[in-house]
């Protein structure tokens, strides 16, 4: 028998967006179904495709109408199955990349005003054109929306200068759970106002509302520019040499990347193409990026002189510093390559954690040591944002053993893991976001009063639980 109730829903979709936006082929939608890794795929009703925020707003208002979740999507790069439905097949898939308008520019005032489905990369180049810069950087920028970049408060390689996402908006637009919109694109430094509900919609992964436009912060294109790759002995180096150019360079370091010779090492067997700077194996590497809004001059003379200083103190063992920005962007090639490696090499157990920078050096001797304890051999894959203490603690399986049997650890693999972080007074996501993959540890690791004021802000704000559901709580 024909489910009547469903039929006059999915007619309501389509009276909204229109018959070709309103997807309920299984194959047709099996794309928007399954996570970035391929690791999980749920299943929906249908997935809706609206054109403006006046459209999210009716579907929303519908959807709370009839009682069906809605499962807000951006790029479909996250890697928390933060934007997956789950298997019931109950829910929406709310895909915001028609939402793809830069609204506004305002260079005086330093802002861009942009809807959720733009992509990345595109905002970058947009601001460039206007001789501006948008910071945020992050390996799938070609591909990743803005509105899934706020909804995780996504970090990235420059948050040392810049900040994460969050401190790159100053307003929203936010469809909330009862289908009304709140305008709060104002691009103002200094809003004294009442709570600051821009910050409880950034970070929340769809869980309260859908976030359908931001005002972002732009700021002067730098003049120079300057890429070094330092190899050094350990991460207790690494840190010694972020010590030193912190007071040196000031805000002209934007970046500060750890990478250890294993994931060097994943590089150069899964892409031998891409050149490597030196001519031995270190045991780690810094890759160091200045930028200057003096000149490139400027940088290079900050960088020298800092990378000189490590080598005379014995701080690093030997330094490239690009000389053109050909060579740079291959130094960071090698960075940005590390998970396409780790992908190719096999399936591994991976953790996006973050911790304060003083105490990662011993946090990955301990946790290093109690992992291997657990399974003798296990092969550690660290890497990630050291300026900012964002670690992307990975763990493959010792050699012999298949990487399908090494993933039934995982459970047991997380808890050393993240009992150390907690241990350290770190955060077991540090900018991935917790999604559905990350929920029960969430519960684990924060203490019930901090739990139980999320979920009187996610009950007020979403009395019906439609929004995203089984993300996060």
């Amino acid at each position: 028998m024909v489910d009547q109730s469903a039929v006059a829903f999915l007619q309501g979709l389509r009276s909204i967006v229109g018959v070709g936006h309103v997807i309920t082929d299984q194959a047709d939608m099996a794309g928007y179904l399954a996570d970035w890794r391929g690791r999980y795929s749920g299943r929906a009703r249908a997935v809706v495709l609206p054109l403006d925020t006046d459209q999210v707003a009716a579907v929303v208002r519908l959807c709370a109408g009839t009682g069906v979740p809605i499962v807000p999507q951006g790029g479909r790069t996250g890697l928390v199955m933060g934007s997956v439905p789950d298997t019931s097949g109950d829910a929406i898939v709310l895909s915001l990349r028609r939402l793809n308008r830069i609204r506004a520019i305002d260079p005086a005032n330093r802002t861009m005003t942009v809807e959720a489905g733009c992509i990345l990369a595109d905002i970058q180049a947009a601001a460039a054109a206007a001789g501006m810069l948008y910071p945020l950087s992050l390996a799938a920028e070609g591909s990743c929306t803005i509105g899934g970049n706020l909804s995780t408060n996504a970090g990235g390689t420059a948050v040392l200068r810049y900040g994460n996402t969050r401190d790159l908006c100053l307003g929203l637009e936010v469809v909330n759970a009862q289908g009304d919109v709140w305008d709060g694109l104002r691009g103002l430094r200094k809003d004294n106002t009442g709570y600051a509900l821009r910050d409880l919609f950034i970070g929340a992964e769809g869980t309260l509302g859908v976030i359908t436009a931001a005002v972002l912060k732009l700021f002067p294109a730098p003049r120079g520019m300057l890429t070094a790759l330092v190899a050094l002995d350990s991460p207790r180096q690494a840190l010694a040499l972020l010590n030193l150019l912190q007071p040196r360079c000031g805000a002209s370091l934007t970046g500060f990347e750890l990478m250890s010779a294993v994931c060097m090492d994943l590089v150069a067997q899964q892409f031998p193409a891409l050149p490597q700077p030196f001519a031995m194996r270190h045991p780690q590497y810094a890759l160091v990026e200045l930028s200057s809004n003096e000149s490139e001059a400027h940088a290079q003379a900050l960088l020298e002189s800092g990378i000189g200083a490590a080598l005379e103190d014995g701080i690093a063992r030997d330094a490239v510093v690009a000389t053109s920005s050909q060579q740079a962007l291959s130094l960071w090639r090698l960075r940005e390559h590390i998970p396409l490696a780790q992908a190719a090499a096999g399936k591994n157990i991976k953790h996006d954690i973050s911790l304060p920078v003083s105490t990662i050096p011993d946090f990955i001797a301990h946790t290093d040591a109690a992992l291997d304890r657990a399974f003798p051999g296990c092969v550690l894959v660290t890497f990630g944002h050291l300026g900012d203490g964002n670690l992307h603690y990975n763990v493959a399986p010792p050699a012999g053993v298949a990487h399908e049997a090494f993933l039934l650890e995982q459970d047991t693999v997380n808890r050393i893991v993240h009992d150390a972080v907690v241990a350290f007074a770190g955060s077991i996501s540090a900018e991935h976001g917790i999604g559905a993959l990350k929920r029960d540890e969430l519960a684990r690791t924060k203490s019930p009063v901090e739990l139980g004021m999320m979920r009187a802000i996610k009950t007020a704000l979403d009395p019906l639980g439609i929004m995203n559901p089984g993300k996060i709580l």
